[in-house]
């Protein structure tokens, strides 16, 4: 790194997006952090982030296929709702088919407790899983991925407006991540690309 003259990027403080202070009842952990998947729409994963601009926090949740890693889902919003989280979620749903016994892993937070949440679950026969209170490495691959969306991209734009970091974003997921970003776990594929060679060989 030093003779090429390349310099490590840092990532800016941590602030919780978690309030599992709540009177709902939680699901257990059955992901049991094992992040893999043998097919498409099996098992997702989801959590919220945030992101700062001049106007104030802009709140991004996502949906995760642990399969390729492909962001089947996102809404972002100035509040930290449970819309905002319904609304990822059906964001995948309107996309995809799922299958069979599929399931959703969050963390504990209110968002993903609330009954606007689990009947969205309920109605599309979705097993709930939640993470262990206060461990992050129970959805561990989603961090993985706003890691990967703030270090590469977000922590290094100056956003006067939440449209203005809304737009950056979208061009982030749709247009970089899911259909360029080579990963490890994918065969250095991009999470769209191993998806079709995956569908090709079926």
């Amino acid at each position: 790194m030093r003779e090429e003259n390349l310099i490590a990027k840092s990532v800016k403080a941590f602030k919780r997006t978690t309030n599992s202070n709540h009177e709902y009842p939680v699901a257990e952990n059955i992901l049991e952090r094992d992040f893999t998947a043998d097919a498409p729409n099996q098992r997702w994963v989801t959590d919220i982030t945030y992101i700062q601009t001049v106007e104030g926090w802009l709140y991004l949740a996502v949906v995760m296929d642990l399969f390729s890693r492909a962001i089947v889902g996102w809404a972002m919003d100035k509040q930290m709702t449970v819309d905002l989280v319904s609304n990822a979620l059906l964001m995948g749903l309107s996309h995809r088919e799922i299958g069979d016994s599929m399931m959703a892993h969050s963390d504990r937070g209110v968002q993903y407790a609330a009954n606007q949440y689990q009947s969205l679950l309920n109605d599309h026969d979705i097993v709930c899983s939640m993470s262990r209170k206060g461990n992050c490495y129970d959805n561990a691959a989603m961090e993985s991925f706003f890691h990967s969306l703030k270090t590469e991209w977000t922590e290094y734009c100056h956003y006067e407006s939440r449209s203005q970091a809304k737009l950056s974003i979208f061009e982030y997921i749709e247009m970089f991540y899911n259909t360029k970003r080579r990963h490890s776990y994918t065969n250095q594929m991009a999470p769209l690309q191993f998806e079709e060679l995956h569908a090709k060989a079926a």
